[in-house]
């Protein structure tokens, strides 16, 4: 989740217009699209395989201290709390922050290929492992934690998590679920214009549970198989409804920035950021601080940076700030951590891909999209839609992602195109077996229902 640094005061909105030109000065031409990418890891005790307070001497913060000494990280505090860091000023490299539970989550560098993307998860993943080995901290890449009670798992000091902790029961069963025990990669991709995004927006909503199924690596509660391919996307249809979902609007005549707008500020709010302080409002409403009638900033305005922060409360499976962002995959190891931004940038960041998925994609109905995003949860690659199933689906989205990686060409020293990410996902799609899958077999195999043996072999 985002992280907030205090600055100088951004301007006052007065209009509803201006939330819309904020959003639509995220247009880009082509020449200048960036890939994002995301990715969160569970922390744990290579000793005890148990989570890692925050405090201590070898807890998470002498970990980010770790990187600090080792690799010239620069901290980003909350009064005396570590809770992020950054790259020096002029140095690539995104930023490193803390999901509620202690989940290791690097925030990439807009990057222009995916070799460098690929090179830049090495980097980070090399750094990390080599000051958790001193501290007997280890990192996994799966979905959901699969041993952990969520009454285990310690809250990271960050203070809006305190605000969401206090809410998100109130809203639904899952909150704290999909808060403590969940991890993922997103990746953070680019518009041309207010047409461009709404395709791509439409696009990407419709698939994502395609990506749901390739990526779903969580299979296991508290130890036990839990009866899902995707526990973590489970958990998100019981996440604050108001806030989640499939965005039926969004295949709507007439949707574009105005409509997503006025979606946002139906949402309700969170917090409200003021001289590093969280403030909650939660449930308050961003209509009725644009009218300086929020409960407490009675006569107070909103900021660009209070419409920003808002936004980033927002968690449908694709969410539209500045940028599209994709949200439906688990966690994954070391390979599919590219494969995920490979898998959407052959589909959105080429003229034909992208015209071929929407044909694909443009006559399915609202029921079937959300009947898509309910089942495979539950289901994966199995899940039937209409005569066939998500994995013929997948594969038939697989050729087209590589299509639109082929007509990228961006070559890599050896000669490679980007396709070379799509590897992972093409193997899974091919033999109709999930990382899911493969889990569930060696806990029932050669694991015998020990599901510690997870720590030891799928850590990264």
């Amino acid at each position: 989740m985002s992280t907030r640094e205090q600055g100088a005061a951004s301007a006052a909105i007065e209009t509803r217009d201006d939330l819309v030109r904020w959003i639509a000065a995220g247009e880009k031409p082509k020449v200048d699209w960036r890939i994002g990418t995301e990715h969160e890891k569970f922390v744990f005790r290579t000793v005890t395989l148990k989570p890692v307070p925050y405090g201590g001497s070898d807890g998470i913060r002498a970990l980010m201290e770790a990187l600090i000494q080792c690799y010239g990280w620069v901290a980003i505090k909350e009064g005396d709390n570590i809770i992020a860091l950054k790259r020096p000023e002029g140095e690539k490299g995104g930023t490193i922050s803390l999901e509620p539970g202690g989940q290791f989550e690097l925030s990439g560098q807009p990057l222009e290929t995916l070799h460098e993307t690929a090179d830049e998860t090495d980097e980070h993943l090399r750094e990390v492992l080599r000051v958790g080995e001193d501290l007997a901290i280890g990192f996994l890449g799966v979905g959901f934690t699969p041993k952990w009670r969520l009454d285990e798992i310690p809250m990271m000091p960050k203070k809006r998590y305190q605000v969401m902790a206090h809410y998100m029961p109130t809203v639904g069963s899952r909150g704290l679920d999909m808060m403590f025990r969940t991890a993922t990669i997103q990746v953070n991709l680019d518009f041309a214009s207010e047409a461009d995004m709404v395709k791509k927006l439409r696009v990407s909503l419709a698939l994502q549970p395609i990506a749901t199924a390739l990526f779903a690596s969580s299979p296991f509660t508290e130890g036990k198989p839990n009866g899902y391919q995707s526990m973590r996307s489970a958990v998100w249809l019981d996440t604050d409804k108001r806030r989640t979902g499939m965005l039926p609007f969004a295949f709507e005549d007439g949707m574009g920035y105005e409509r997503y707008v006025d979606y946002a500020l139906d949402v309700p709010m969170y917090f409200v950021y003021r001289d590093g302080n969280y403030i909650d409002v939660a449930g308050s409403s961003f209509r009725d601080f644009m009218a300086g009638r929020l409960k407490g900033f009675e006569g107070e305005l909103p900021t660009i940076d209070d419409w920003a922060d808002h936004l980033t409360t927002l968690f449908p499976e694709v969410r539209l700030k500045r940028f599209l962002e994709m949200r439906g995959a688990d966690g994954g190891r070391w390979g599919t951590i590219t494969a995920l931004p490979a898998f959407w940038t052959g589909i959105l960041y080429d003229e034909d891909a992208l015209a071929q998925a929407w044909e694909l994609v443009r006559d399915w109905s609202e029921e079937e999209r959300e009947a898509l995003r309910v089942g495979v949860p539950k289901t994966g690659l199995a899940t039937p839609f209409r005569t066939e199933t998500v994995r013929t689906l997948a594969l038939r989205v697989l050729r087209i992602s590589r299509t639109g990686l082929k007509n990228r060409r961006r070559i890599n020293a050896k000669n490679q195109d980007e396709t070379i990410y799509l590897a992972p996902l093409e193997k899974i799609a091919g033999n109709g077996q999930t990382v899911s899958d493969e889990l569930l077999r060696r806990y029932s195999g050669e694991w015998q229902n020990n599901i510690d043996h997870i720590f030891e072999e799928l850590a990264f």
